[in-house]
């Protein structure tokens, strides 16, 4: 016998702002509970200690995490400098002092900061989710043991410098999916000399939402108390996905990629994913491969439409 799906169709994206102390996957539940949402997910942990934007996925938006997960994202992080932890936040204990060296000024941190703007390498905390036959990084952390990790280049598109105290920072980042903020300040207290370690950090961009765009649970639970409906809130799964181009089809092309099926355009378009849209629906995104006689789209993913899937 087929095991029914709890809950209903809900279909689209909500942008949270998580509060600090949660987990992910616990304000996922909770949001999935207010909706009654047979099916959700998240796009990308944030840490217990993190704020920010966290956009939920619903039903036929699911098929679009792992594009969304691949997008930049953008935090403002505040340092203790003088202090190394062992987790790289202030979640952990600190296993390290040293003095912030007199006279630091933001004219000296500038230079410092230009070295991890643009493509850097970088070594992935202990303390992360990757994982290492089979369990993540952090399992082992916890257990003393310590996991050789492999830099990974990551780019960061601009560093700045937002505020300076005594012996804390604060700075705005925009980077590639993967790069440890984390491991960006631990690096950069190492530059300072002095090590540092992150107590806050709130995210205000992912997957092209930014915090505007972001409700809170307390909200959500207010409406649902006032017997509001809280379908509103969401936004269609191609609002996610902005940085491809769109492309829309009629006819017998159009019934073809609803299908699943391969096509050819006579249209030229740019290698890559495209957003297509048939009349003023949008169907899915699908891979462009142009060449002489015009392009070949091939459907990846399609949402669900009149019964189709």
């Amino acid at each position: 016998m087929s095991r029914r799906h709890k809950g209903r169709d809900v279909n689209g994206i909500l942008v949270i702002d998580k509060p600090q102390g949660l987990t992910s996957n616990g304000i996922l539940q909770q949001v999935k509970r207010l909706y009654g949402a047979a099916k959700a997910g998240h796009t990308g942990a944030l840490d217990p200690l993190a704020t920010g934007v966290l956009p939920l996925c619903f039903g036929e938006a699911t098929k679009f995490s792992q594009t969304m997960l691949d997008s930049d994202k953008a935090y403002i992080a505040t340092a203790r400098l003088g202090e190394r932890t062992e987790t790289g936040d202030s979640e952990g204990s600190v296993v390290e002092t040293r003095p912030v060296p007199e006279g630091l000024t933001a004219d000296i941190l500038e230079p410092l900061l230009d070295r991890f703007r643009g493509d850097i390498q970088q070594v992935p905390s202990m303390y992360s989710a990757l994982k290492h036959k089979g369990r993540p990084l952090y399992e082992y952390a916890r257990q003393g043991i310590e996991i050789e990790r492999p830099a990974r280049p990551v780019t960061i598109y601009s560093l700045e410098l937002l505020a300076l105290r005594d012996n804390e920072m604060d700075i705005a980042v925009k980077c590639t999916k993967g790069t440890y903020i984390r491991s960006l300040v631990e690096d950069i207290g190492e530059a300072i000399g002095c090590g540092a370690h992150v107590i806050a950090l709130r995210r205000t961009l992912a997957a092209g939402f930014t915090l505007a765009d972001a409700h809170d649970v307390p909200g959500m639970e207010a409406m649902r108390e006032r017997d509001e409906s809280l379908d509103g809130l969401l936004v269609a799964p191609d609002a996610a996905l902005s940085m491809f181009p769109e492309h829309r089809l009629s006819g017998p092309v159009l019934v073809s990629i609803l299908n699943g099926q391969a096509v050819r355009i006579e249209a030229q378009l740019e290698q890559g994913y495209v957003r297509v849209y048939g009349n003023q629906d949008f169907v899915g995104l699908a891979e462009a491969f142009p060449d002489s006689e015009g392009t070949q789209l091939v459907p990846k993913r399609l949402v669900k439409t009149d019964g189709r899937r």
